[in-house]
């Protein structure tokens, strides 16, 4: 079982930046699809951006192409989410997921809240 827990969350302004980590524990994530989601009060759970187990594909929403960037480090265990030019929009809780594709088993973080202020 992979454990995840989320941090770098926090407050910003408008047009500031934020890196999120997402640190793995109990397994590696070597093997792993890896993403992050993200949900607002009120709202569901909406996709963000993901990168395959190989590294080679990533995937993001139409709302965060091209000021979002995933990453995976697999000697440290972790993997990131580069937020530029947030908006107000971009306010939720951010989680990350990872996504076993050889048991089918998908396991999430506890969350980080990212505020983007006006």
């Amino acid at each position: 079982q992979v454990q995840l827990v989320e941090s770098g969350g926090g407050l910003v302004q408008a047009g500031g930046s934020l890196r999120l980590s997402c640190a793995a524990s109990g397994r590696t994530i070597s093997r792993y699809d890896m993403g992050w989601y993200r949900q607002a009060p009120g709202k569901g759970r909406e996709f963000v951006a993901s990168v395959r187990w190989s590294g080679d594909t990533t995937n993001y929403a139409d709302s965060v192409k091209g000021r979002f960037t995933i990453s995976r480090d697999n000697a440290k265990n972790t993997v990131y989410l580069q937020m530029n030019s947030l908006k107000p929009e971009d306010t939720a809780i951010y989680y990350c997921s990872a996504d076993d594709r050889f048991t089918h088993s998908r396991y999430w973080g506890q969350g980080t809240q990212v505020t983007v202020s006006s």
